[in-house]
């Protein structure tokens, strides 16, 4: 049977209170007396109900996390970022995997505020109307990490998508290839759309004709990337020079070309986004944008919690910096 407060009470011979006094850490306590309750509860396995606790304080101390894909390196830096600010502000996490399916996602935002969560970080490829009404009438903060409020409603960390993309392009330029390749993902996102005004940007600011050839949509993964080298070398006289709009992604191109008898970079530059752990793991290493994901993640708890508990934010959309990392991808 399910051991009660009531238990440990009548077996420490205190009041019920009193009880709770020790379980919630008020100092009010007698030593001797808080030793006594200590030994019950440890004797009778006794574990306070959270969710008791939660409805009495109106504070469950959990903060839910919605993340795209659970097993993206890409994501797994952020909730980690996430995770170890939450547990230096004593917070707990309810993680869960939307898949970038806009229902799911609507449905685990819904199930979060029905869990009582605290506040809620959210991360995916899209915010529409429908996600912005369910944030807007919660009555619990949410800030979103890498994701970007069109409105700018909603508290947010990212980057400067569009400057980077510029630069990772510059960098192409420069090395020789006028109008690179851009591989990217697929669908209009803001993200995504940040992006590649970045690297069209750069291509009309180079005094070059855009060519929409050279622009590949398609998926953020490995196998993609594959497909992706192929039907680049399937083009003949293609550009020396791609942008790949993840590491990931870019690690199939690499491997793409390798297995088509390219070589990176002496016949054909790669830039990849991220900076995941992946970057360094492929030969050659990955020339890549430094987005800091742990950092991002960190940042956006911490600026959740600020609202949280009614801090004052001088800025609820933080802008974080990157940098290009030269590694052996590129000349």
């Amino acid at each position: 049977m399910t051991v009660t407060i009531y238990d440990v009470a009548r077996e420490a011979n205190v009041s019920m209170a009193t009880v709770s006094r020790v379980v919630n850490g008020n100092p009010n306590v007698k030593p001797a007396t808080r030793k006594k309750v200590l030994n019950t509860i440890e004797r009778l396995g006794y574990r306070p109900n959270a969710v008791a606790r939660g409805l009495a304080s109106k504070r469950t101390t959990t903060v839910g996390v919605i993340i795209p894909d659970i097993s993206s390196i890409f994501f797994s830096e952020l909730a980690r970022g996430i995770d170890d600010i939450a547990t230096m502000y004593k917070y707990n996490i309810i993680l869960s995997n939307s898949d970038q399916n806009k229902e799911k996602e609507l449905r685990l935002i819904n199930n979060m505020f029905e869990k009582q969560v605290d506040g809620l970080i959210y991360m995916g490829a899209g915010i529409t109307e429908e996600h912005v009404q369910q944030f807007k009438t919660s009555s619990v903060p949410v800030a979103l990490a890498a994701t970007i409020d069109p409105t700018d409603a909603i508290p947010s960390v990212n980057i400067d998508y569009e400057k980077a993309a510029y630069e990772a392009t510059t960098l192409l330029i420069e090395n020789g290839t006028n109008h690179p390749i851009y591989v990217s993902e697929e669908g209009d996102s803001p993200v995504n759309s940040k992006k590649l005004d970045g690297f069209k940007q750069a291509v009309v600011d180079a005094n070059q004709e855009l060519n929409e050839d050279y622009i590949i949509h398609t998926k953020l993964n490995y196998k993609s990337g594959e497909e992706a080298a192929k039907k680049i070398v399937e083009m003949g006289n293609y550009p020396k020079a791609i942008f790949a709009a993840s590491d990931e992604l870019a690690l199939g191109i690499i491997h793409g070309l390798q297995d088509h008898g390219v070589d990176v970079p002496n016949d054909v530059e790669v830039v990849g986004f991220d900076n995941t752990r992946l970057a360094t793991m492929v030969r050659p290493t990955l020339t890549t944008v430094v987005q800091p994901m742990y950092d991002i993640g960190a940042v956006a708890m911490r600026l959740l919690t600020k609202f949280m508990n009614k801090e004052t934010v001088d800025d609820q959309n933080v802008i974080l910096p990157h940098q290009i990392m030269r590694r052996n991808s590129t000349k």
